[in-house]
């Protein structure tokens, strides 16, 4: 049967009543300690019950704040997380293990990795996550012996404090690993940019945009389902080509981008040949045969797509010379 994560229902008090009824009971403790030292067996009993209860119950005590919750163990038996907020008293012989329910951010280093058609490109992304199920996140996946590696023996609360650093720096292993290999399998998936797509309409790293950042959320969420983790976003914050082929990818895109000017400058001077033989026909301004048409035209387009400025040529004779 599976055991899932379920609210505690235990006994809990308040601490500052059971502090009240500590206070009274060691001021008692104290007389019957004086009282003691008269000579009574029975006093003596009572006194070394009450030292024992008390210190007993000294473990018992804590406060959690908002965002926080604790796993409650009763000797290795799952018993209920506890979310409240506030200072309470529990069993002391209950093991509370404190989780974060903040949300990390998680800014992932670029890695290399290979796209749909095997071009090496550097690729990486900024996530934030919390944790939504703190049964599988402390009991499916192995968080506490990083937790008990880091944790201090200077006191309870300075070990109680590193153990949850360890706990969420484990957390924030786990989830690192798993970002790691989502983001290979998404960026596998598509080519980095439109001119190795082949197709225009296709998707791909570059013009994704936000649906490959909600692929790349899915992959994440599942991955992580099993550790009790939630990524409440994902976003790809760098993207670029290796540097074994940045330079070559880089003259190919300025080449790219040189011809698709040329087309430009290409369609924009035809229409201008176009309109200045269409307005020197219409006004009857001088009358061309085919082939001054041609020559016209042909020193039109060299003036109108040349790199540099046209050098004049002053024609003396007549059109024939």
């Amino acid at each position: 049967m599976e055991i899932k994560e379920k609210d505690f229902s235990g006994f809990v008090m308040n601490g500052f009543m059971v502090l009240f009824v500590h206070l009274i009971l060691l001021p008692i403790a104290c007389w019957l300690c004086f009282s003691w030292l008269m000579g009574s067996t029975l006093l003596f009993l009572l006194v070394a019950l009450c030292l024992v209860l008390f210190i007993l119950c000294i473990p018992g005590y804590f406060s959690q704040e908002p965002n926080e919750a604790r796993a409650m163990v009763f000797f290795g038996q799952y018993k209920g997380t506890f979310r409240n907020t506030g200072f309470f008293w529990v069993n002391p012989f209950m093991n509370k293990k404190t989780l974060s329910l903040r949300a990390r951010n998680l800014d992932v280093e670029p890695i290399k990795v290979n796209d749909k058609i095997g071009n090496p490109v550097l690729i990486g992304l900024v996530l934030v996550w919390k944790l939504k199920d703190t049964y599988k996140a402390m009991f499916e996946i192995d968080s506490q012996t990083m937790a008990m590696t880091t944790g201090g023996t200077s006191g309870n609360q300075a070990a109680a404090a590193n153990a949850v650093v360890g706990r969420m720096t484990a957390f924030e292993n786990f989830v690192k690993i798993q970002s790691d290999a989502a983001l290979r399998q998404v960026a596998g998936q598509y080519a980095y940019d439109d001119s190795e797509a082949g197709n225009p309409s296709e998707l791909t790293l570059r013009s994704g945009g936000d649906e490959i950042n909600d692929q790349l959320e899915q992959k994440l969420n599942e991955r992580l389902a099993m550790a009790g983790m939630e990524v409440v976003e994902a976003r790809i914050n760098y993207l670029a080509y290796a540097p074994e082929i940045a330079a070559v990818m880089l003259r190919r895109q300025q080449a790219s981008a040189i011809i698709s000017a040329r087309e430009k400058i290409v369609e924009g001077a035809v229409s201008m040949v176009k309109m200045a033989l269409h307005k020197l026909s219409e006004e009857q301004i001088v009358e061309l045969d085919e082939e001054k048409k041609a020559a016209m035209v042909s020193n039109l387009l060299v003036v109108l797509c040349a790199d540099e400025a046209a050098q004049p040529v002053i024609n003396t004779g007549t059109l024939n010379h």
